[in-house]
């Protein structure tokens, strides 16, 4: 399994936001934080914002920022927005199907099982568990560093 170049860059940007709470961002800097390209990470954002996960405004002093609070940002559902488009297997795709083994396959439902349960424990990580303490995140990605106390110890 492996997860699709736009679902990791959705991470990044969140994990970006998440880290600057209520800042606006420019595209470009998180770009340039996550090693992305600027188009491609436009498209993220883009299917970010359709799904209200930011707010964006354009302009001179446009950018971006979280439309939720973290806590209520669930990475399974993240997942499943940028994962959709694209069939973990051939016979998970009702258009594109042309196993011959799809009748008699066991497989199927084995893999089913198993991508229930991997988004299951997705489901229950928020993008706060992935940003709150967590100082090495905050070192790479706040835009304006400032070393929190939780962080001074570890200097």
């Amino acid at each position: 399994m492996r997860l699709t170049t736009r679902t990791n860059l959705a991470l990044r940007v969140l994990m970006t936001c998440g880290i600057n709470d209520g800042e606006k961002l420019r595209t470009a800097d998180i770009a340039e934080r996550c090693n992305a390209s600027v188009h491609h990470l436009l498209q993220v954002v883009h299917t970010l914002q359709e799904h209200g996960y930011v707010d964006t405004l354009r302009g001179r002093g446009g950018g971006l920022k979280l439309a939720r609070n973290s806590t209520d940002i669930s990475i399974g559902e993240v997942f499943r927005v940028f994962e959709a488009g694209t069939p973990f297997a051939e016979c998970f795709s009702p258009d594109g199907n042309t196993c011959p083994l799809v009748h008699a396959c066991r497989l199927r439902n084995y893999l089913k099982r198993a991508l229930d349960a991997f988004y299951h424990e997705l489901d229950m990580i928020t993008l706060q568990d992935l940003v709150r303490g967590n100082c090495g995140l905050r070192e790479l990605l706040d835009m304006a560093p400032q070393t929190p106390e939780s962080c001074a110890s570890l200097h």
